[in-house]
């Protein structure tokens, strides 16, 4: 009996298995592993487990990080000097924690701004990223906000535009960072980090409440967009769900695309970049992350605590890792420019690997390559050939984009002279 038993599951398994390879959309344990869809009994086409919803976690809020001094320095907003005294709130309304207080209300929906043409002088943006389209000769600059500007000669802007429809997601109403835009096979993919505060994904006892934060693909077949989610499902995470996950950019190699991002310091305290591939349609991660360094193996990224530096209005101990960007020089040696905490705040570092593939080993630069309160720098072709670097600079007045010059022709990339 036991013999007939196995021989029937067998059979059934196999049966399974024939009806995957032949289209009709059942895959066996083993073809739901190969396309990560473990624990499913079916898959559509061996891509997304079928009928299944991503399971987002929300655990208790608990103990942060000791408060910010008064007048200290802190990334998301100003600590009010001692003795200053608090706007009051209405009775009633509850105290938002210091983080909240940095960030546009979660699902507020705000009036589309006046389009206009000004110059990049006169624009405030984190995270600027240019992308040049050949076919119109056209440069597209979006960056955190997620809007969208148009130039032809780089130094006057017009804009902004929204290009983005998040309907029925978990994104929708919510705020947009380090926004990219890349094109591969004919489609104009829009990567941009989404986050939603009021879902805490892991609770770090006296440190953080880690909100949920994911690199997210939106798609287009023009490059003003409209730009829309690439997988239609409200719950979707390209990442692990309980990875705190930011500034996530395309790389290509060897005909497979992989999302590089940040696995972020906040939940990890010694934060980290990390890679995953890509299916060839980018609609889900073929394999796990896999770490590619530490912010605390690069010698001029400081532990935020030793350099007077608090976040979100807290004492929060760590390494920042923050948007990194792929390159690589003429002589084909392959780079991440990156950013990070430093003695000058804000700095753009890079890091090299020493085996000329995204698997590395890595190794650091000594010293920042922009280290001035600059960070989250980018770099792009003109329509003329040369090589350009987009950065933010904060000197006191906030974020503000900067285009300069830069020389890749040996094996190092060499800083030029600001132009815009």
């Amino acid at each position: 009996m036991k013999t007939i038993r196995l021989s029937l599951i067998l059979a059934i398994s196999a049966m399974l298995a024939v009806s995957c390879k032949s289209g009709n959309n059942c895959c066996s344990s083993e073809d739901c592993n190969e396309c990560n869809c473990t624990g499913c009994s079916c898959c559509d086409d061996c891509q997304a487990c079928s009928g299944s919803k991503t399971i987002i976690p929300n655990v208790p809020r608990g103990e942060q990080a000791p408060p910010a001094n008064p007048g200290q320095r802190n990334f998301g907003g100003m600590i009010p000097p001692a003795g200053a005294t608090a706007r009051p709130r209405p009775q009633g309304q509850a105290q938002r924690p210091p983080m909240n207080m940095q960030r546009p209300p979660q699902g507020m929906q705000r009036p589309a701004p006046q389009v206009r043409t000004v110059s990049l002088k006169e624009l405030s943006m984190s995270d600027p990223f240019i992308y040049p389209d050949p076919e119109t000769k056209t440069y597209w600059l979006t960056g955190t906000g997620g809007s969208l500007y148009k130039s032809t000669d780089l130094e006057m802007w017009t804009g902004p535009y929204s290009v983005i429809d998040l309907s029925g997601t978990w994104m929708q109403g919510n705020f947009v960072a380090a926004a990219e835009i890349h094109k591969f096979n004919g489609k104009f993919y829009y990567a941009g980090t989404w986050n939603n505060h009021g879902v805490c994904i892991e609770q770090v006892p006296r440190r953080y409440n880690v909100p949920l934060n994911q690199t997210q693909l939106l798609v287009s077949d023009k490059v003003d967009g409209p730009y829309l989610p690439l997988v239609k499902d409200s719950t979707f995470c390209l990442g692990p769900v309980d990875w705190d996950i930011i500034d996530g950019t395309l790389y290509e190699e060897n005909d497979t695309v992989y999302m590089v991002f940040v696995h972020e310091w906040t939940q990890l305290i010694d934060g980290t970049m990390a890679y995953m591939p890509l299916s060839k349609d980018l609609t889900h991660r073929l394999a796990e992350p896999t770490t590619i360094f530490r912010a605390s193996e690069a010698a001029w990224s400081k532990e935020m605590n030793s350099i007077g530096e608090a976040t979100f209005g807290m004492k929060m101990p760590g390494w920042v890792t923050d948007g990194p960007q792929m390159f690589r020089t003429e002589t084909g040696r392959l780079g991440m420019l990156w950013s990070s905490w430093g003695e000058n705040r804000y700095a753009n570092g890079i890091a090299w690997s020493t085996s000329g593939s995204i698997k590395g080993p890595w190794i650091q630069e000594e010293v920042a390559f922009k280290g001035d309160n600059s960070g989250h720098g980018m770099l792009f072709k003109t329509f003329e050939g040369q090589l350009l670097y987009s950065v933010h600079h904060d000197g006191g007045t906030g974020r503000k984009p900067e285009i300069w010059t830069v020389d890749a022709s040996g094996d190092n990339l060499k800083l030029g002279k600001r132009i815009h």
